[in-house]
């Protein structure tokens, strides 16, 4: 996704639901500089997430704009796809939308492989119906549960089922495929489980896809990142999630308040540490972080606290290795501040 949609008007400098460690620093109003003695050159080979491919892209044409002899291709594998070319030696970098499994980090060691966990920003899920839909402005937990769950397959197949009131209209659901990150932490936090889900829809890692499923779609029902739907509202309908204190819609400031739940979650990026030898990656991944935030948001994403970006950049600087989220894997209503406040990552 080349375009960059307008940024969210009101811009929290803090938030005390993340990170309150660490010094204070502002987030630049133009994209940081890498300083270096030479010429940067080489290529840096980023994959993964296609909810963090925005501000990957977003990234690397910036840094490309000063270091024109590196070239920063992005791909859009999924999370899991993503991992097992990471795992392999493949890639670089990989953007991934939940933490890495204990099943990929094991993987990650037994090919001799470290790696550092930086996360960049904030993001809430999207659920969204066709602008056709006229019935639906919010739906429970309850009844997206009810519509997701293993149980409801080949059973819940109109909107009339979910709702007393919705009109019989086939019910066609879109939602992220079984290699991403989204569906990861989607399936655990509404059916209350890490991919237990339907299978009768229409998956796909790609969230473009997705889109253009739920827009063509009169009974469509979908999800993805929040971003897709800022460069897509003309074609979608956002819903809002009630999880039991009234209908709440993403934004920026329902995700740091904390209401958005519990569709609100962080992203992040993996960098191989003997990657990091090169300096053209240093140099990149030092560059992303210091700008991650402002650029998270000119794609639609919410940016991180500053003191959460210096304490990603003092992790680089002092290569610590793993993840701080250790074999819990996908967590819901995570606060940063409780995990990076650990000194040594959970093995």
């Amino acid at each position: 996704m080349k375009r960059r949609i307008f940024q969210w008007a009101v811009a929290l400098a803090t938030a005390s639901i993340l990170v309150s460690c660490g010094k204070q620093e502002t987030t630049p109003s133009q994209p940081q500089t890498t300083s270096a003695t030479t010429e940067l050159s080489g290529t840096i080979r980023v994959d993964g997430s296609s909810t963090v491919l925005p501000i990957s892209e977003a990234v690397a044409e910036e840094f490309q704009k000063q270091h024109p002899k590196v070239q920063v291709p992005v791909g859009k594998s999924g999370t899991g796809g993503g991992f097992k070319k990471f795992a392999n030696g493949e890639v670089d970098i990989i953007g991934a939308s939940r933490p890495i499994r204990e099943s990929e980090d094991a993987l990650c060691r037994q090919n001799g492989i470290e790696y550092i966990e930086i996360p960049v920003a904030y993001d809430a899920m999207a659920v969204v119906v066709n602008p056709q839909n006229t019935w639906c402005d919010y739906l429970t937990v309850a009844e997206l549960k009810k519509i997701w769950e293993p149980a409801a397959e080949g059973k819940i197949k109109s909107w009339s089922q979910v709702r007393p009131g919705f009109p019989d209209e086939p019910l066609v659901l879109f939602g992220a495929g079984t290699d991403s990150g989204t569906f990861d932490y989607f399936t655990a936090a509404i059916v209350g489980k890490e991919k237990a889900s339907r299978r009768d829809y229409n998956p796909s890692e790609d969230d473009d896809i997705l889109v253009q499923g739920v827009s063509r779609t009169k009974g469509a029902l979908g999800y993805f990142g929040l971003a897709y739907y800022e460069n897509n509202r003309d074609k979608l309908k956002l819903l809002g999630i009630d999880n039991g204190k009234g209908p709440v819609k993403p934004s920026r400031e329902t995700v740091i308040n904390g209401t958005y739940q519990p569709l609100s979650r962080p992203l992040f990026i993996y960098v191989n540490t003997k990657s990091l030898e090169r300096p053209e990656v240093e140099a990149f991944v030092k560059f992303y972080i210091q700008n991650a935030g402002k650029l998270a948001e000119e794609v639609g994403y919410i940016a991180l606290p500053d003191k959460v970006y210096e304490l990603a950049l003092q992790r680089v600087e002092k290569r610590i290795t793993g993840s701080v989220f250790g074999a819990k894997g996908s967590q819901v209503g995570v606060k940063l501040e409780e995990l990076y406040q650990i000194k040594e990552p959970t093995k």
